[in-house]
């Protein structure tokens, strides 16, 4: 199902869920739907007050979190990279997306079925408000639930190499927003990939429709250094989820 033939479903339930509680829906059309995958800094900033915080120092606990190789790691990263570093520039989504992503984040492990929490890929998301509509498939969520996901924790967004290096930016962060906004939360991180480049993100929420995000410092995954970078990084998420689904319980 294409982002749109979802976007009209969505749409139809939305007006006949709002008719069976008697509630007009004349003013639904008055309110403009987007879809991450065509959201532009411009629209971005038409709906929401948002800028960049261009200091890095918040990136510095997430950077510097100590994790310990073991042989067969670095290995199996170095064999990554030895596998793609010849094709990546010629792969397509899905031939970077299953040659190279899904490996590394399989690597890292957020399967934690005992707090019920998984990778998705291509999860649709929904995010609505009285003047505009976020809607559409983000590329990789981590979040709670096992069948769909329910509280997102982080994002991944745009398997391929761009056109244009700030392509994937305002839709990763129109996904944060809906996540934050929906997990009734101030904070979300994520990451967004240009070919062989990770950035990392973090998003705030600083009052009504109003946020700043940081952009990390590029990483290339095909320097094995930087890809050892780019997973401590991705290590460091599943242990603050960890930590944070402890603190969630221990608050019940």
């Amino acid at each position: 199902m294409t982002n749109e033939e979802l976007l009209k479903k969505n749409q139809e339930l939305e007006r006949e869920n709002l008719a069976l509680k008697g509630i007009k829906t004349e003013t639904i059309s008055e309110i403009k739907t987007y879809s991450f995958s065509r959201i532009t800094d411009t629209i971005l900033d038409e709906l929401v007050d948002i800028e960049k915080n261009y200091e890095r120092v918040i990136f510095e606990d997430w950077f510097n979190f100590e994790y310990q190789f073991d042989e067969n790691s670095i290995k199996f990263l170095s064999d990554l990279i030895e596998r793609n570093e010849l094709l990546i520039f010629d792969y397509h989504e899905e031939d970077l997306k299953v040659n190279f992503i899904v490996p590394l984040i399989t690597k890292v492990d957020f399967f934690m079925l005992k707090d019920k929490i998984r990778s998705f890929y291509n999860e649709p998301l929904n995010y609505k408000t009285d003047k505009f509509i976020f809607n559409g498939e983000a590329d990789f969520i981590v979040s709670k639930g096992m069948k769909r996901a329910k509280k997102p924790y982080f994002f991944i967004q745009e398997f391929k190499k761009s056109k244009k290096p700030t392509d994937p930016e305002p839709q990763l962060l129109a996904e944060m927003i809906s996540a934050v906004e929906l997990n009734k939360t101030t904070t979300m991180r994520g990451a967004f990939i240009t070919g062989e480049n990770w950035n990392f993100v973090i998003l705030e929420k600083l009052g009504v429709d109003k946020y700043q995000y940081f952009i990390s410092k590029t990483f290339n995954s095909m320097k094995i250094d930087e890809l050892k970078g780019i997973y401590i990084n991705l290590q460091f998420v599943k242990n603050e989820i960890i930590e944070m689904v402890r603190k969630e319980k221990q608050e019940k």
